[in-house]
This record gives C-alpha cells, sequence and structure tokens, in this order.
C-alpha cells in the first residue's frame, strides 16, 4: 500500500456563475506542483463539500488526477458524510477516479457513539479495500471527537487505515497516539501548529495556507522531516500571522478571500450558506498579505 504523506493541501474550490470552474482548479493544481508539494486535497472541507453536487465532487476528482498524472504530486480526496452509506459511495467514487488515497471526515451532527465512529469509519475503509484510507478529525466542526483509544482500535483493526488528519487543536493529542502507535501517520490539521506537530512525529500536514503559500509549506515539511527542526520552524513563525487571519471568520471564506486579492481566482465566489468576509476582515486579510512574497500561477 502506497500511502501519502508530507506537505499536502485542502484546495480551495473556484466558482464562476455558480459553477464549478474547471480551468481555474486545474491552474491552482499545477501551481501547488510547481511548488513541490506532496498530495492535494480536492472535495474536502476547505473546498465546501457540504455543499457541491455529487457530481461537482466526481469531476474535481477527476481533474485532480488527471492534472497530477506523471508527477511526484499525489491526490488524497476527501470523502466524507454525516451518512455512512453516501461516505461509502463518496470513497468508491474516488477509488474509481483512481486518487491514491482518502481521508473521511468524522460524521458531523449525528453526533455519534465512539462505537458508531469505529463502525462508521470501518464500513467506509472496508468498501475500499486496498486504498490508504485517513481519518479526520475536526471536532470544532463536526462536533464529535474521534477519541485516542478509537483511532488506535481503527488503525489495528482495519488495515488500510493507516492516518490521521488531526484538527483538535491539541499537540498532546498527537503526542498521545504517536507514543501508543509509532507507526501511525498524524497529519497536522492545524496550520499554526504545523512545526510542533512535525517535530513530535507527525508524517505531514494537511494545509489551508498552503492554498497560498505551497513554496512555503512544503519547504516547512521537507526541512522537519530531514530533522532541520530550527529551520522549520522559522519558517513556521514566519506564517504565524498569515495563519492566524486565514481563521478570522470560517473556513474557506478568508482562504477563499485571500486568493481573489493575490489574483489565484477571478471571482470571489462562495456556496450559501457561505458568504463573503466583512470589510473589516477583508481589509485585514490584505493588510497582512503584504508582509509576503506571493508566487503566481
Amino acid at each position: 500500500m502506497n500511502i501519502v504523506t508530507g506537505s499536502t493541501t485542502a484546495l480551495i474550490t473556484p466558482f464562476k456563475n455558480g459553477k464549478l470552474d474547471e480551468q481555474t482548479f486545474a491552474a491552482l493544481i499545477q501551481r501547488q506542483i510547481h511548488n513541490g508539494i506532496n498530495a492535494v486535497c480536492p472535495v474536502g472541507t476547505t473546498g465546501e463539500s457540504a455543499t457541491l453536487t455529487y457530481e461537482e465532487d466526481k469531476r474535481c476528482m477527476e481533474i485532480a488526477v488527471a492534472v497530477c498524472k506523471g508527477t511526484n504530486t499525489k491526490v488524497l480526496a476527501g470523502a466524507g458524510s454525516n451518512s455512512t452509506a453516501e461516505a461509502i459511495k463518496a470513497a468508491q467514487t474516488a477509488q474509481e477516479c483512481g486518487v491514491d488515497a482518502i481521508f473521511s471526515v468524522a460524521p458531523y451532527y449525528n453526533k455519534p457513539s465512539q462505537e458508531g465512529l469505529y463502525q462508521h469509519y470501518k464500513a467506509i475503509a472496508e468498501s475500499v479495500s486496498g486504498l490508504p484510507f485517513m481519518l479526520y478529525n475536526v471536532p470544532g466542526r463536526s462536533v464529535v471527537d474521534i477519541c485516542a483509544d478509537t483511532v488506535i482500535r481503527l488503525f489495528d483493526d482495519v488495515e488500510n487505515i493507516y492516518g490521521i488528519k488531526e484538527a483538535t487543536g491539541s499537540l498532546e493529542r498527537t503526542i498521545e497516539l504517536l507514543s501508543r502507535r509509532p507507526q501511525l501517520k498524524v497529519f497536522s490539521g492545524d496550520d499554526a501548529i504545523d512545526y510542533p506537530i512535525l517535530a513530535n512525529g507527525g508524517a505531514g500536514i494537511t494545509s489551508v495556507t498552503s492554498n497560498l503559500m505551497p513554496d512555503l509549506k512544503s519547504k516547512l515539511v521537507n526541512l522537519a522531516l530531514a530533522g532541520d527542526f530550527a529551520a522549520s520552524k522559522e519558517i513556521n513563525d514566519k506564517l504565524y500571522p498569515l495563519n492566524k487571519v486565514m481563521f478570522c471568520e470560517s473556513n474557506p471564506i478568508p482562504i477563499k478571500a485571500a486568493m481573489y486579492i493575490a489574483g489565484l481566482i477571478d471571482t470571489l465566489e462562495y456556496r450559501l450558506p457561505l458568504t463573503p468576509p466583512s470589510l473589516e476582515n477583508m481589509k485585514q486579510i490584505e493588510k497582512v498579505m503584504k508582509n509576503y512574497e506571493i508566487k503566481g500561477l
């Protein structure tokens, strides 16, 4: 099983006149490849997956696979839902599209028990046997925490579950998981603590900020995984103001605004119920961005 690790980007989904902007989406992925990102993550929560149609989900994955073909950049696609049956369908669609691996967000709203989470993930992963599978823990959005015991149980019991994207904001959780299962691949799901997670044994990151700064994010990860922690920390510290402002409103509102300001997307469109940032936050994003060199398409 060829697992995905390293620097990965939680891709935004660009829209034009309410529809998926396929040309821009492909160009954004090409930019990620050129800047050394190890994998792109289409149709995750940053990609507004909750409001994409099934057809749009599939099309995003198809484009990502086509653009990354023949390169060193892999496709780690989102395949999650609060319905286990729908998540299975999404995972099987991803597998049919030829992605390299999938990650699946914890089911939101239902508030399942830990046993429910175990059965949910076991069913999805076993439906795509052989395809590398990552859990995605983000209690702030899903209102449920995949506890360490459940993560370890899934890792031990299900062959293709190899890692977890940890977006609890807790460094202690990463330390606990890796102290108990050193082989588990833990990804940072919080941009501000990428370096600390990598320095404590993390295997990669899934970044929002790398939509904007893939060059620095890929370098940060490469340095940390090579053992140059001082240089990696320097980049993490440099990016802190940008990482912070990227969450001044609900993700992906600020990162899409930043991409628009930088000229990386032509239109600033979201799917309702998401709307553009307030004028005050738009100005704050623009102000922070002036401190960084942002490479174009």
